[in-house]
């Protein structure tokens, strides 16, 4: 029997491997902690109390809001919907420039309110949003929340996403896959050195291989990555992600490079050059994809969606709002081209 509603202190963990020496093995993210008794995983939100690993953020939200699906950023999912945003405490990165990082890295008192999943689902069909986004902190990291969530706004008629870093494992990805709708990963960087210095993790090569299976499973997928200056804007590493992109997604996968803001551990940094952005753009056009955008510069004309063939303007975008929308049936109006995606609630 599927648990949906659990108490407010703590919820017994989903993929959890109980070794002899009385510890857990965590495998909701590919960390994959080895837990002690008595003591927490690497995220800090996850117990082992006697041989069993619990939840410790369950229903906990440390923030919530009412945002276009355009603030994901994801821009071939029903543009111009209104989505009720979700966020607990804890991440399994630990970003220098993260812009969350009073409840990603729990830096301090975060004041935080329980809701129930079903109460999730109720606060966004009250506000009229067409679904749910878990985001402001990584969603793996209440993997029992999120998917007892998902499961309820799926049967209520809502859409489901996750703004995610893409470090789930492949087992906790096959749960939540058929309950999930929109797998927005950011890819940080394209190399060991890279990742190490703009996450603090090495091995990226698992990101990989499970946004490729996300693909595989039929979720919309588009790909962020947000360019700091000297430590993943180098042509290498913005040649390898749009290479990745066209061959593993498919070259109509949109991927968003967006400026880096100054903040947190980086706040002595510049903000992203504008040669930054053009490498990224040719790279992305030298890998033969067709929908490379660029956030976090309002007026850049690459905020708006243009036809892929005939190159007429489709989605006229400023910042996160849509001016003009003239896709008409998932294609373009004046050639026909069909544009990848959903702009419809109807498919």
């Amino acid at each position: 029997m599927e648990q949906i509603e659990a108490p407010q202190d703590r919820v017994e963990a989903l993929l959890q491997e109980q070794l002899d020496d009385g510890s857990v093995r965590c495998n909701v993210c590919q960390r994959r902690c080895v837990v002690p008794a008595g003591r927490r995983g690497w995220c800090m939100t996850r117990l082992n109390s006697k041989g069993t690993l619990y939840s410790l953020t369950y229903g906990k939200v440390s923030s919530a809001s009412i945002n276009p699906i355009e603030k994901k950023p994801v821009y071939h999912f029903l543009p111009g919907s209104t989505w009720f945003s979700v966020g607990s405490l804890g991440c399994n990165f630990r970003c220098p420039g993260c812009q969350n990082f009073e409840i990603a890295h729990m830096a301090g008192f975060v004041s935080t309110y329980h809701l129930t999943p079903r109460d999730l689902v109720g606060l966004a069909e009250n506000q009229g949003c067409s679904g749910i986004s878990w985001t402001f902190n990584e969603p793996t990291l209440w993997f029992e929340y999120t998917l007892d969530g998902a499961r309820i706004a799926k049967k209520r008629g809502l859409f489901t996403n996750y703004v995610t870093n893409g470090y789930i494992t492949e087992e906790a990805l096959s749960l939540i896959a058929p309950h999930l709708d929109v797998y927005r990963v950011d890819v940080k960087a394209f190399s060991e050195e890279g990742y190490r210095k703009v996450a603090n993790v090495s091995d990226f090569q698992g990101i990989l291989r499970v946004t490729e299976k996300a693909r595989s499973m039929g979720l919309h997928v588009e790909v962020v990555t947000n360019l700091i200056p000297g430590m993943n804007d180098d042509d290498g590493q913005l040649a390898g992600i749009a290479s990745w992109i066209a061959e593993r997604l498919g070259e109509d996968t949109p991927w968003h490079v967006t400026i880096f803001h100054p903040q947190y551990k980086l706040s002595h940094l510049e903000p992203t050059p504008a040669s930054s952005v053009d490498r990224a753009l040719a790279a992305g056009q030298g890998a033969g994809l067709r929908y490379v955008y660029v956030g976090n510069d309002p007026g850049h004309p690459r905020q708006s969606t243009c036809c892929a063939n005939c190159g007429a303007l489709l989605i006229e975008r400023y910042v996160m709002e849509i001016h003009k929308n003239r896709i008409v049936d998932g294609a373009c109006p004046d050639c026909g081209e069909v544009v990848p995606g959903r702009f419809t609630t109807n498919g």
